[in-house]
């Protein structure tokens, strides 16, 4: 099996005997712990207990033939990785949620990705215009031209939602693998901007105190 990410510290364990537990639970069966195909209301739990800050975390999906198609997080509520405070509260909330309704309304998943991003774009970089479209041309220079691509294809995603057609006939689909590929790419924004930036200057000021703390050892030697 692969790996399981942590969403709580974002470390990545092997699933073994102490940080997995898979369960078959079902309104028919009388023995939950192991999967028979026969039950049609048949469900597939699954606890992963992280080994690192030991909080659990737990999935559910469809087993059986009357369960329907889905595939949840319960604990937690969502996918969403849980970035430190240092992130703007807004941000982290709207990405939070982003990730909470993803399957339920992948183009309202989408919309709040953009918000997300627009947040992003004016918190981080000080950039505000009237609109985002605006703010990502500012932007351009301050990029590279791989990332300041991916930006308006956000925008133009996040839009199927924002902004729907003025032909009411015309329906632009997306799913939720959709939707979760444009999530992936504003944690990817958070991580660069936000707790890259955060790791630098931690790393610059211990360094930095380092060579203080010598340099007057040196001066002023016992």
């Amino acid at each position: 099996m692969e790996p399981f990410k942590c969403p709580y510290c974002d470390t990545t364990f092997p699933l073994i005997h102490t940080t997995y537990r898979h369960w078959h639970p079902s309104f028919d069966s009388s023995d939950n712990q192991s999967y028979n195909s026969m039950y049609p209301t048949q469900i597939s739990l699954r606890f992963y207990l992280c080994p690192s800050c030991e909080r659990l975390s737990i999935k559910a999906s469809s087993a059986g033939s009357e369960t329907g198609s889905f595939n949840t997080n319960l604990l937690p509520n969502s996918f969403a990785t849980q970035f430190p405070d240092y992130v703007p509260e807004s941000i982290r909330n709207d990405y939070s949620e982003a990730c909470a309704i993803v399957n339920l309304s992948p183009k309202a998943s989408a919309t709040l990705s953009r918000r997300c991003l627009q947040s992003l774009i004016r918190d981080f970089w000080g950039i505000k215009k009237n609109t985002l479209y605006q703010e990502i041309t500012e932007l351009q220079n301050h990029v590279s031209v791989e990332q300041w691509k991916v930006l308006n294809a956000l925008r133009n995603l996040g839009n199927i939602g924002a902004h729907p057609e003025a032909d009411v006939n015309l329906i632009i689909d997306m799913d939720p693998d959709d939707a979760v590929k444009i999530i992936k790419v504003i944690e990817l924004l958070i991580k660069q901007w936000y707790v890259e930036r955060h790791e630098q200057q931690k790393l610059y000021s211990e360094v930095t105190n380092l060579s203080d703390e010598k340099c007057s050892q040196k001066s002023n030697p016992k």
